[in-house]
């Protein structure tokens, strides 16, 4: 019924945590696969978002991340102004703009109006 004091013994433990060189090639493999699945993507969607709004003209209706959606009216280097209602036209930084629903046809640089 009891074990015998030979079965009760323990071999030799092993060290706590395991050889670094053993580990250094799962450490590896974690990182890649980090940069594939998250870092890469991340990046590759970055630039795809600021060619989008270094594309950005007059007339094209924009999505801001408020929810609104407005028509481009004039386009500076860091903010655009967006008309959201008829005569209600609100100033906007850049990066706030989430998508360009519809491209307008590229307006005249001087809009006189007679």
């Amino acid at each position: 019924m009891f074990a015998t004091p030979a079965f009760a013994q323990t071999a030799g433990a092993a060290a706590p945590g395991g050889d670094f060189l053993n580990m250094l090639p799962l450490l590896i493999g974690f990182v890649a696969i980090m940069y594939f699945f998250m870092i890469r993507p991340q990046q590759a969607q970055a630039k795809k978002h600021k060619a989008m709004l270094a594309a950005i003209k007059r007339n094209d209706t924009v999505v801001l991340t408020s929810g609104m959606m407005g028509k481009v009216t004039r386009v500076e280097e860091t903010e655009v102004m967006v008309e959201i209602a008829t005569g209600v036209n609100v100033r906007v930084v850049k990066a706030m703009i989430t998508d360009v629903r519809a491209k307008g046809e590229p307006a005249p640089a001087n809009d006189k109006v007679a």
